[in-house]
């Protein structure tokens, strides 16, 4: 991290500890388990109001308002133009597009006194779609890039970790329109300058970060990515590939080729077993003597057409299905079968076998892994009842002509890479702090935002979306960096560069002195907290490193006289060093 880039805030201020509000405490919250959660609390930095809802204290406020500045600077410079939305928008707005069904529980849904159904904005699409209707009118306009900094809401059914989920927290959007996807004005330029400004905003804010391929979520569009600081807690799994670099979460992670044999020769007979009341494929695999990945899980999807058809994913039984993955198998979206309607078409749900294939007119996708056995466990396409000694060679042979062989699973930590021979994914942790979409026209053609494009004809604007969570980009950041005793800032999103600490400050000369290197130290951009409470020094030492201020001055009669300071970096262990005074801006400059 740069000097420049670590002080460069508009004025600096010296504030007083006394005077502001820093309550600090040893005891951790009963419901915190994430170190950002119980050091931002012991620390001062948040108090709760009410299940996922927080007042922001000053430490957290300067530092959000750091980021916040951060971001500004760089999506200026990208050319995008900050705005503000309202937090309210009507619930007219999500008919075209239905993401109140989407959102479904997340979304906070209050009626007016007039009866009108009003949510509380979990994200902007809708309503900045709704205002480029009536200002967009011609290819001149284009591209256009517009974003802002606003408090969004989600009903998360379990607030947990503070403020990495909570029910109201503060978000950076923004949305880009264009009328092509090449050249200067289209969507592919803007999407590599906010990819850019993304990997410059997370690089100054001192964070640890991965850019991952990602699915696009409840959101929609095409190409994704996520910004994900790599943290041992992270409530995300990220996999990549050491030789290539490749990176994806675990929805979006592609699995390099894997064999597959469709002619395995048969070495057992189709067996029925009775299996009533066995939740769980563990408890049915222990009772037909195999494991999880001896057997197959059959999972019943539906596309999602005007004329919906039934696609049955097939895969191994220690693997999770991606829906994203048969989506582009099979070219068309899909979802799970409403398990009523499934039941209704003949499926035993629970139950299901590949063999439905031959009963029912359906598409069939299996992953390659599911093929490689010449004994499978499965449904029996009856309540209570599974098979063991399925073989495809013998016993659904169609198969080989009829079904589709692709990868339909998430990833894991050890399966082949994608772009590399020989190489094998591997799992990190992470949590997600920014997402940037390419939207497509998703959004224009549900709420009809057509521009006149130069040959005079109306088209739909093609729009890209990007979001970065900024308080939550505040909790990442202690997440990943604290130690024992406390939190470690980073110099350019801390809440102040140095804190001065006073031994007996009633002595005198020592508050005199304290304030006079705190004014040299603001007058050289530096943000200063003055520690003047009348408290004994091991307190204040604790304190110092519960907060987390990058740099530290101790100063004290015995250092006046002697000329000196007592200096000490955050992140240094052991004593502090003694500094001539005359030399104590520079050093603090140049350890920054």
């Amino acid at each position: 991290m740069s000097t420049a880039h670590a002080i460069n805030q508009s004025k600096a201020v010296v504030h007083r500890w006394s005077q502001t509000l820093i309550p600090t405490t040893r005891e951790a919250p009963s419901d915190a388990v994430m170190p950002s959660h119980i050091f931002m609390t012991r620390a001062g930095y948040i108090r709760p109001v009410g299940s996922g809802i927080y007042n922001y204290l000053p430490l957290a406020w300067r530092s959000l308002q750091k980021i916040s500045a951060i971001i500004r600077e760089e999506l200026d410079a990208a050319g995008a133009s900050e705005m503000l939305m309202p937090a309210l928008m009507p619930i007219e707005l999500y008919e075209n597009t239905k993401r109140d069904q989407d959102y479904g529980d997340l979304l906070f849904q209050l009626q007016d006194r007039h009866g009108r159904k009003t949510a509380l904005g979990p994200t902007h699409e809708e309503v900045i779609t709704d205002l480029m209707c009536g200002c967009l009118t011609s290819y001149k306009q284009f591209p256009l890039n517009l974003y802002q900094i606003q408090t969004k809401f989600r009903d998360e059914a379990r607030p947990r970790a503070g403020l990495l989920r909570c029910r109201e927290f503060i978000m950076k959007d923004a949305y880009s329109f264009h009328l092509e996807l090449e050249g200067e004005a289209g969507l592919n330029a803007t999407y590599d300058k906010m990819y850019q400004a993304y990997t410059n905003i997370f690089t100054r804010c001192g964070l640890d970060f991965s850019p991952v391929e990602a699915e696009a979520g409840p959101i929609g569009g095409s190409a994704s990515h996520e910004f994900m600081v790599n943290c041992v807690n992270g409530e995300d799994t990220i996999l990549v590939c050491p030789v290539s670099g490749y990176a994806a979460n675990v929805e979006k992670a592609e699995i390099g080729e894997r064999p597959y044999d469709w002619d395995q020769s048969p070495t057992t007979e189709v067996t029925k077993h009775h299996t009533p009341n066995m939740p769980g494929i563990d408890l049915v695999a222990e009772h037909l003597g195999t494991n999880a990945a001896g057997m197959l899980k059959t999972l019943v999807m539906r596309t999602v057409e005007t004329e919906p058809k039934w696609v049955l994913a097939v895969l191994r039984g220690d693997h999770e299905g991606n829906e994203a993955k048969v989506r582009d198998a099979i070219g068309t979206t899909v979802a799970m079968a409403d398990e009523k309607e499934a039941i209704a078409a003949g499926f035993a749900i629970g139950y299901v076998s590949p063999m439905m294939l031959n009963k029912l007119d359906l598409k069939m996708v299996i992953d390659p892994d599911a093929l490689n056995s010449q004994s499978w466990a499965t449904g029996a396409d009856e309540k209570d009842h599974h098979i063991t000694g399925f073989n495809w060679s013998r016993d659904l042979p169609s198969a080989k002509d009829k079904a589709i062989v692709a990868d339909i699973r998430n990833a894991e930590a050890g399966d082949p890479s994608p772009r590399a021979t020989g190489a094998t994914l591997e799992a990190k942790r992470g949590i997600e702090v920014g997402h940037i979409f390419k939207l497509g026209t998703k959004y224009s053609e549900a709420m009809g935002l057509t521009v006149l494009n130069k040959d005079q004809k109306n088209q739909p604007a093609i729009m890209g979306c990007y979001g970065i969570g900024v308080s939550r980009t505040l909790a990442s950041c202690i997440e990943s960096s604290h130690d024992d005793n406390g939190i470690i800032m980073p110099a350019a999103i801390a809440p102040y560069h140095v804190h001065i600490i006073t031994i007996k400050p009633n002595e005198d000369g020592v508050l005199e002195h304290a304030f006079e290197i705190a004014n040299e130290l603001a007058a050289s951009g530096l943000d200063v907290l003055v520690d003047d409470r009348n408290e004994r020094p091991g307190p204040k030492f604790k304190d110092a490193d519960l907060i987390g201020l990058p740099l530290r001055i101790i100063v004290s009669s015995k250092t006046i006289e002697a000329n000196q300071v007592e200096f000490k970096k955050r992140t240094d262990e052991g004593k502090a060093q003694m500094v001539a005074r005359a030399e104590i801006i520079k050093t603090c400059l140049e350890s920054i």
